[in-house]
């Protein structure tokens, strides 16, 4: 379903969750206080994530430490003093990522990623919102039904 009418064609939120700098004293947030069933990724274990399904509502809940989400924007572990640092995180999959990308870049947003392909096989475009939050667009196929 198309939510809005520039042509994103958002179709669910993929992942939301906190971009902590310090990730001990989120965990003891969230998974102390909350009760949220965090657990390290394998081979990430400061990558902290609700598995798939264990919370209703979320497809993906996870503490992305500062550290990690700048590396993935650019390429180091240090957030640039010149970009506010994002306190949030939020993945909405589009239909088609050039054509979204493409829709952001001709709204003149500044985008941080462009269309890349992650490792782990996800395509993703980031910008940062005037909320200072992290926001991508993406194709991530294992959640796609």
């Amino acid at each position: 379903m198309d939510f809005s009418p520039t042509g994103l064609d958002v179709l669910f939120i993929a992942g939301f969750g906190p971009v902590p700098n310090n990730v001990e004293a989120s965990k003891t947030l969230y998974q102390g206080a909350l009760g949220l069933p965090l657990k390290g990724m394998e081979g990430n274990e400061d990558y902290l994530v609700v598995e798939h399904g264990a919370l209703e509502g979320a497809k993906h809940f996870a503490l992305w430490p500062l550290h990690q989400a700048a590396e993935s924007c650019f390429g180091t572990p240090h957030w640039p003093a010149d970009i506010p640092v994002p306190q949030s995180w939020i993945e909405f999959e589009v239909q088609d990522i050039a054509s979204a990308t493409q829709v952001l870049k001709d709204k003149g947003y500044r985008l941080l990623i462009e269309n890349r392909l992650e490792p782990w096989g996800q395509s993703i475009t980031r910008y940062l919102s005037a909320e200072g939050m992290l926001v991508g667009l993406s194709i991530t196929p294992w959640m796609r039904d």
